[in-house]
């Protein structure tokens, strides 16, 4: 029995009704609220197979930017398929040659350093608004007020989706 994957599609735009009425004819998918992304679950022997097929069948059929695996694998990886204008899979060919790498190597360093980056300067902007706070509060004050906030955000049921 062939196992089955959870696939996440992320759109360039909002899918159209006539667009996603298509695409569930070949699979079944489900959209989120402004149909900017969607979930499919597909059969293949492993999960880059599920994003490699699912790409072949949905490509033609919706405007999608990057398809990726919804649950890490045991490495605690998430699989992306990104499919790259010829222009930037030429540069990034090249510069893969430059450093003696293959190109998907070299794109996951990238994306890699990209995440990290972007995590260490939300980070930065947190220590900046919490110093800045500080600057006016005490210790105690903050503490409470955060304390106090995400207690009610628990308290408050949940919102249907429109």
């Amino acid at each position: 029995m062939t196992p089955h994957h959870a696939v996440e599609i992320t759109l360039t735009r909002p899918a159209t009704p006539g667009e996603l009425r298509h695409a569930r004819c070949c699979v079944p998918l489900a959209a989120n609220a402004d149909r900017t992304r969607l979930m499919a679950v597909h059969g293949a022997r492993s999960p880059g197979g599920a994003l490699h097929a699912l790409r072949r069948r949905l490509d033609a059929l919706l405007p999608i930017d990057v398809l990726s695996t919804h649950y890490p694998d045991r490495h605690g990886q998430v699989l992306l398929n990104v499919d790259l204008g010829h222009a930037a899979d030429r540069a990034l060919r090249r510069d893969a040659a430059v450093v003696g790498q293959r190109p998907q190597d070299l794109l996951r360093r990238r994306v890699t350093a990209a995440l990290t980056r972007a995590e260490q300067e939300r980070a930065r902007r947190l220590e900046d608004r919490l110093e800045s706070l500080l600057a006016h509060h005490t210790p105690d004050e903050v503490l409470a007020c955060v304390a106090g906030l995400l207690y009610g955000r628990q308290q408050q049921p949940a919102r249907a989706a429109p």
